[in-house]
């Protein structure tokens, strides 16, 4: 009887297979608190990002690699002279209360953004761009010039026109619908709880049975709201949550349910590097130091103890997952013997009993400034360690974030400034790199100021042809690496622990942390078994 019950158990697997069946619930713990869940306010907090992914659509958004694909978008067109942007809309969308997304609400929405009275941070994005509403399904953009980065913009959340149009501009950011909001993502709102002092302890999400792509699998995502990452771990191992949103590389053996944990490693484009600012150093403005300084760092050791391991080390503006990334260049590969020999031909020499360096009347110091984040000060101490073997002194300099933007990256009043840049995986490092850009607002934070640079970058961004494209980057990484106007150091993994109950995280790529969440609506906690 036994091996009856064997057989038939067999057999049963053999003609069946598992599929996702709707159920569940995945509870997530977060740092921080939600103030604007609105597409348009959103960008200033992790938190707040993360709802929007969930609960408003874009026009187009990222998959699992980072591509852009179509969402509330059903196609959309480029004219011959690359300069108008035409999207037709998917028909019969619905919003969470029941009503129907059409062209009037994505017209509505960008109207908004584009009014300064708003104050949206997108608003930059958009300044230039005529929008035009063709019919109830339709939209054009028009450009004063081509712009191959323009369809990343499409993927802002869309506003529900009848809930916001009535919503007076200095009222926006205290309306209810910040934190009540309506959407047509996979997900709506349902609920909230707070303590006494007014913080959010959860925010609850249910399945959007009407949602475009189909009803979610998962059918209530919940998240709990914790004031540091220490709190979000002990929330794990007690089992109050299933995943955390992003956790420091020392956090991870803190995890005591590691057995029935996955740490999902996402790449995410963002890098650290050191910027010289050759304009405040005469040390650092010469050739022959900078090309020292970059042999004689050591990314591997700075990987292996600030990340433990969790990183990828990086040689240019671009990442080694995306195409623009050119391998032929001169990475400058640890070599502390190099960078001596270097700085010794060069004339930078070592008086009797001194253990910096001098070229004439000049000494080879300065100071790097970074911020109180512990991953960057314990990089900028081991940066230190590394420079002064080769006959640097170097000064480290700690700041608060909000110290730091305002008195030494605005006025660029540093010598070496430690800090990160996010791109994305269809990059476009003008902001970063052209010259136009060396003063504040721009983010060129070593003030290259390089005619071919220049061209290359602007060439670039107005190439639709990506394969030409690629070719304008390849060139431009030339000039970064002859040049050495900074030390790239790292790209870190975004780290993502969740509960091997969750099933079909399949995300690898993420343009943004709130990316992880592109896919949710295929996520699974239950299965059933159904004839293959």
């Amino acid at each position: 009887m036994t091996s009856l019950f064997f057989w038939i158990g067999s057999w049963y697997f053999r003609l069946t297979q598992e599929v996702p069946k709707q159920g569940g619930e995945y509870i997530e713990g977060v740092v921080g608190q939600p103030m604007y869940v609105n597409p348009l306010l959103s960008q200033t907090s992790e938190a707040d990002s993360d709802l929007v992914q969930l609960i408003y659509s874009g026009l187009l958004k990222y998959d699992n690699q980072g591509n852009l694909v179509n969402n509330l978008a059903e196609s959309y067109e480029i004219s011959s002279d690359q300069k108008t942007h035409t999207v037709h809309l998917r028909k019969n969308i619905k919003w969470h209360d029941g009503e129907q997304l059409d062209a009037s609400d994505v017209f509505f929405t960008l109207s908004v953004v584009q009014d300064p009275a708003y104050k949206s941070p997108l608003r930059q994005n958009w300044q230039g761009v005529e929008v035009s509403q063709v019919d109830d399904y339709t939209l054009s953009f028009a450009l004063n010039s081509p712009y191959f980065g323009f369809p990343r913009n499409l993927t802002m959340g869309i506003l529900p026109k009848h809930i916001w149009e009535n919503i007076a501009p200095e009222k926006f950011s205290l309306a209810e619908y910040n934190l009540r909001p309506i959407g047509s993502g996979p997900y709506q709102f349902s609920d909230l709880q707070k303590d006494s002092s007014g913080n959010i302890l959860t925010y609850n999400l249910a399945a959007f049975k009407d949602y475009f792509e189909g009803q979610p699998n998962i059918s209530k995502i919940t998240f709990n709201f914790y004031p540091d990452e220490d709190a979000a771990v002990s929330a794990y191992n007690e089992k109050e949550i299933k995943g955390i949103g992003n956790i420091a590389p020392e956090k991870i053996s803190e995890i005591k349910v590691s057995k029935s944990t996955r740490i999902h490693e996402l790449n995410i484009p963002r890098y650290f590097a050191v910027f010289f600012n050759q304009t405040k150093n005469i040390a650092l403005a010469n050739d022959d130091v900078r090309k020292a300084l970059a042999y004689g760092t050591n990314r591997q050791e700075i990987i292996e103890n600030v990340l433990h391991g969790k990183g990828t080390a990086v040689h240019s503006p671009f990442l080694l997952q995306m195409k623009e990334c050119e391998q032929e260049i001169n990475k400058y590969d640890f070599d502390i013997q190099k960078a001596e020999k270097i700085l010794e031909e060069s004339g930078w020499k070592y008086d009797e009993g001194e253990k910096v360096r001098k070229k004439g009347d000049v000494k080879l110091e300065f100071s790097i400034f970074t911020t109180d984040w512990p991953e960057l000060s314990q990089t900028a101490d081991i940066l230190r360690g590394q420079w002064e073997k080769i006959g640097a002194k170097v000064k480290v300099e700690v700041l608060a974030v909000s110290d730091l933007q305002q008195n030494y990256i605005r006025p660029r009043e540093y010598d070496a400034l430690l800090f990160g840049q996010a791109v994305s995986f269809s990059p476009d490092p003008y902001s970063f790199w052209h010259s136009s850009q060396k003063k504040d607002p721009g983010l060129n934070l070593s003030l290259l100021d390089d005619k071919k640079a220049d061209e290359l970058l602007e060439k670039a961004r107005q190439e639709l042809d990506e394969n030409k494209r690629v070719e304008y980057y390849h060139e431009f990484q030339k000039v970064v690496a002859e040049e050495i106007p900074a030390v790239f150091l790292y790209s870190p993994s975004y780290l993502y622990p969740v509960s091997q109950k969750v099933k079909g995280i399949r995300m690898e790529n993420v343009n943004s942390p709130s990316g992880r969440f592109s896919e949710a609506d295929k996520w699974y906690i239950k299965t059933k078994r159904v004839r293959k």
